[in-house]
């Protein structure tokens, strides 16, 4: 009689695995109070309470921001006989506020299809004469077997906020008019469609630009990537040659560059650089050739970026291919060694082969680095030499130098906004779609 009591304690209010998630969509916590689940049917109640007061007061301004973008701007009116400064709606505020709530709403969607997952699976096990956990026992099993989840959670989170929503936000801008003439709070910014897309390929001097920029910005890319990987393949291999002295001298003067921040040694290969007063040129006069025009010629403006970055940045190379090298095992060299091969065919099949396999998904994301390589570029020639058929923007100017010069030189935020969506788009794709199809993704031994 006893045992039956007990029995009949644990069994839910309404039976059926069913009804409980039912009673979970009509109210968060209902079905995990069905199961008899107390502790977690009232926090999650409570969090219902929470989402339905956000959605009913706050959802619908949400809505109304996104929307409209407001509908009042800023403006004198006469209050007496004095005018009075009318503070109006603040388009971008509105927007940033909007996005926040769709998000939050968003989470909360996320949690409420939990919360009717857990309700009928928790029932189903009642059913089958499983014991349910108790909220205590609930907070031990999350601490003790979903931490990882847990700690996932915290920076997936982080993410969601200021990652994914800032570049939702950059996106949004591109179909508005926000450029400097339409600038809030003053005046309203308004949905402007496809128009400024439409603009970047119609119009000449826009698309002219582009292609251009475009273009310059993926052989920068290659250019750079290749030469800091050949530079500090080179080296690596010299280093570490077995007959060569004082490794740990030469392995320590190439990490010094490290030691002076990279804008400084940026400046200072500006003015080492520099056509007019530059050592290099006075260096190059003393022997008897003439002056180079480093920086004000297009052509080697771009030479002279290529270089500079393979001096800045294949240090870093050479470091980790000086890693890679010392896991070649030995006795790989003495067998090939033993069949003849000489230093060549060592080099193309074993050193080579292994440097690569590990290097390069580096080389990808370093190539992918190298296309919005802002430092260099704009501090060493701020995009100079001047082109006259671009559109705010110079020779030496890659994607991301032209975005930063139309957003916070030029005012022109909607078009920053679609060259930023088309550098997404192109970066995420290509990182993707390459790292997939190298071999030390696919593979997880050599």
């Amino acid at each position: 009689m006893e045992k039956r009591s007990i029995i009949e304690l644990r069994r839910p209010f309404l039976s059926g695995c069913r009804t409980s998630a039912v009673l979970s969509v009509l109210v968060m916590g209902a079905g995990q109070l069905n199961n008899r689940q107390y502790g977690k049917g009232i926090a999650l109640m409570l969090l219902h309470l929470a989402g339905l007061y956000v959605a009913i007061a706050k959802l619908p301004h949400a809505v109304w921001a996104l929307v409209t973008l407001g509908e009042t701007s800023a403006r004198l009116e006469k209050v007496g006989k004095v005018y009075q400064q009318v503070i109006g709606d603040h388009s971008i505020y509105l927007l940033v506020e909007g996005l926040i709530m769709i998000f939050l709403m968003f989470l909360l969607l996320a949690v409420y299809v939990l919360n009717i997952r857990d309700a009928y699976r928790c029932a189903r096990l009642r059913e089958e004469g499983m014991p349910l956990h108790t909220f205590r026992q609930t907070l031990h099993f999350l601490l003790d077997y979903r931490f990882p989840q847990i700690a996932i959670a915290i920076p997936v989170l982080g993410i969601l906020f200021f990652t994914v929503m800032p570049i939702v936000f950059m996106i949004l801008l591109a179909f508005t008019d926000f450029t400097r003439s339409h600038m809030p709070p003053a005046q309203l910014i308004n949905w402007h469609g496809l128009e400024t897309f439409r603009d970047i390929f119609r119009l000449r001097v826009w698309s002219e630009t582009f292609y251009g920029v475009t273009l310059w910005t993926l052989l920068w890319a290659v250019a750079s990537t290749l030469t800091c990987f050949a530079a500090g393949f080179v080296i690596a291999l010299a280093v570490q040659q077995k007959d060569i002295r004082f490794k740990k001298f030469w392995r320590t003067i190439f990490i010094l560059p490290y030691a002076i921040p990279l804008f400084v040694s940026t400046l200072i290969l500006r003015n080492v650089f520099n056509g007019q007063f530059g050592p290099v040129n006075d260096y190059l006069e003393l022997m008897g050739f003439g002056r180079v025009p480093w920086l004000s010629d297009p052509e080697w403006a771009k030479l002279t970026l290529v270089l500079v970055n393979m001096l800045l940045g294949f240090p870093v190379i050479m470091l980790m291919i000086i890693g890679v090298l010392s896991t070649i095992p030995g006795d790989m060299y003495e067998a090939a060694d033993i069949d003849g091969a000489d230093g060549l065919q060592k080099l193309r099949l074993i050193t080579f082969p292994t440097v690569m396999y590990t290097m390069m998904p580096i080389l990808i994301m370093q190539f992918v680095a190298n296309i919005n390589n802002f430092n260099v570029i704009y501090l060493l020639t701020g995009g100079n030499p001047v082109n006259g058929n671009y559109q705010f923007a110079g020779h030496t100017d890659i994607l991301i130098t032209w975005l930063y010069k139309l957003s916070m030189e030029q005012g022109q935020y909607n078009f920053a906004s679609v060259i930023g969506i088309f550098i997404f788009v192109l970066l995420s794709g290509f990182a993707v779609w390459s790292i997939r199809r190298t071999k030390s993704f696919k593979e997880e031994r050599l």
